[in-house]
């Protein structure tokens, strides 16, 4: 259920799709903190946090069974090497925990066929735990921007697993590049003797090459998610934008509170790996679904109703924005 309003479609004087210097100027007239109020508004009223938790479920469901399918990968390299840059950057990714060779000693206990149906089995379960995540990417956007019927199941769930095959190369040279690029870059160093200069370099262009592609991948899925005609892709790339921030800033928080405080590990012992990543899972889908509500709220303001909900019938003379 949604009550926030219903976003009109919206195009330039001439019929062009509006993008981002529309987008940039629009931003600079009403002020970006009105944007983010109000933006938080449409959140809350578009059933935000609800998707938010159903989302980040999925998103851990996803995980583990990629990283399973990623060890079995491992485990059937005939090639020692690759094989063990890939159980290193897993090993260092990865909620389990056990020391930081538990997943290289898993590798080498266990047999070809044991590694190729890990593979098997963790690809078809991530591949299907994130088509339904798309499918409720789906759902989220819409409500956001009031749009109170999803897309028959069908179309909607085919979709998603387009979605998902087309979307996994940037999503995971992006998680890649940012999550477990200093894990990369090490066991490039152990087992492959990267020198010091291609070790910064790796370091330094990490960064920008994980942003962009996961900035260009989160702006196509909100291109594409919400079941209305969009803007031009740059027109969502503030939105997406501030997703990836909003989640490289939570992974950060995180992982500095882990490191800090000994009482995490402490408290839930062998389950703090999987506590983690049920905290950061929640709080990048909260980013992903406040980036939809400020791409929303942006086009409602360009068609001039800038009001993110219906007003309460409790209380018909207030502002649902001073909320």
């Amino acid at each position: 259920m949604t009550t926030a309003r219903t976003v009109p479609v919206t195009t330039e004087m001439d019929g062009d799709e509006l993008d981002v210097e529309d987008a940039w100027h629009l931003a600079r007239r009403h002020g970006l903190r009105r944007i983010m109020v109000e933006s938080a508004v449409r959140f809350r009223y578009g059933d935000g946090f609800t998707n938010s938790r159903a989302l980040a479920l999925q998103t851990c469901l996803a995980v583990v069974p990629f990283l399973l399918a990623v060890m079995g990968l491992a485990a059937d390299i005939d090639d020692e090497r690759p094989a063990r840059v890939v159980a290193a950057t897993v090993n260092a990714v990865s909620p389990a925990s056990g020391g930081d060779d538990a997943v290289a000693q898993a590798l080498a206990s266990g047999s070809e066929e044991a590694g190729e149906l890990a593979l098997a089995l963790g690809l078809l379960l991530a591949v299907a735990s994130m088509t339904t995540a798309m499918a409720q990417v789906e759902r989220g956007s819409n409500r956001i921007y009031g749009i109170r019927r999803d897309r028959p199941a069908l179309h909607k769930y085919g979709r998603a697993a387009v979605f998902t095959a087309l979307l996994a190369g940037p999503v995971g040279l992006g998680f890649l590049s940012m999550v477990a690029g200093g894990a990369f870059g090490d066991a490039m160093v152990a087992e492959y003797g990267w020198s010091d200069g291609t070790r910064l370099a790796w370091e330094v262009g990490r960064w920008p090459l994980g942003l962009v592609a996961l900035v260009v991948a989160i702006a196509a899925l909100f291109d594409h998610a919400p079941r209305r005609r969009q803007p031009a892709l740059s027109w969502l790339a503030l939105g997406s934008a501030i997703t990836v921030v909003g989640s490289m800033a939570a992974a950060a928080g995180l992982a500095a509170y882990v490191n800090v405080s000994g009482s995490f590990s402490s408290t839930y012992g062998p389950l703090a790996g999987v506590f983690a990543l049920l905290v950061w899972s929640l709080l990048s889908s909260i980013s992903l679904f406040f980036g939809v509500a400020v791409c929303a709220q942006l086009e409602a303001l360009r068609a001039g109703e800038p009001e993110p909900a219906y007003d309460d019938p409790g209380r018909p003379h207030s502002r649902v924005v001073d909320d």
